[in-house]
């Protein structure tokens, strides 16, 4: 059997180790030795594992960005209303936290390598503050075409939208049922509904 490409197997790697020991522990060195290859091959394809991380995030979690994008680029066009669109953003963005919470939960333990992530982070453009910043900017582009009220906070209702997503990732667990009370589609339908009583023109 053919074997992956260096790259390939590198982030395969590196997802699978962010996800079961955590972003703070899995280091470049483990990373190569489960990628099969030699640190100094990593390096070719990535400068730091934040950028790897970064990587991960874009190539192997659901794509909430790219959604973010398409949407912005073409507000009001098409056949879906706009809470059928922020329905996909919200399913899209409870996947997303739900896969991304437990690779980065690790860093929180650890001040100083966190801040060192943070600085990574602005160096590459990039944090947990781009999907809320992406959704401020298509709900604007909304309300520029008359679907979202003109006097609608978009940043707020991105930041409830994306709250909400964030929060359904990680709260139940400790419960009795040890799941959400709704199903994805449900949570993502009436979250969706719920904003749009508040922002819809």
């Amino acid at each position: 059997m053919e074997q992956k490409p260096a790259r390939v197997r590198i982030i395969d790697a590196a997802h699978q180790l962010m996800l079961t020991i955590g972003l703070a522990r899995a280091t470049t060195k483990e990373i190569a030795r489960a990628a099969d290859c030699s640190e100094a091959a990593l390096y070719k394809y990535f400068a730091s594992k934040e950028e790897l991380f970064v990587v991960v995030l874009k190539e192997r979690l659901p794509r909430l960005n790219p959604l973010l994008k398409q949407l912005i680029a073409s507000p009001g066009s098409g056949e879906r209303t706009v809470e059928q669109n922020l329905t996909e953003i919200a399913r899209q963005a409870a996947l997303f936290y739900e896969q991304s919470f437990p690779i980065a939960a690790s860093l929180y333990a650890e001040p100083r390598l966190k801040e060192r992530h943070n600085e990574a982070m602005r160096e590459l453009g990039t944090g947990p503050h781009t999907p809320i910043r992406g959704l401020d900017a298509y709900l604007r582009s909304e309300r520029a075409a008359g679907r979202v009220r003109a006097d609608a906070d978009t940043y707020a209702a991105a930041s409830l939208l994306l709250g909400a997503c964030a929060q359904r990732a990680f709260a139940y667990e400790a419960t009795t049922a040890g799941a959400p009370p709704q199903s994805l589609d449900e949570f993502a339908a009436s979250v969706a509904r719920v904003l749009m009583r508040g922002i819809g023109a």
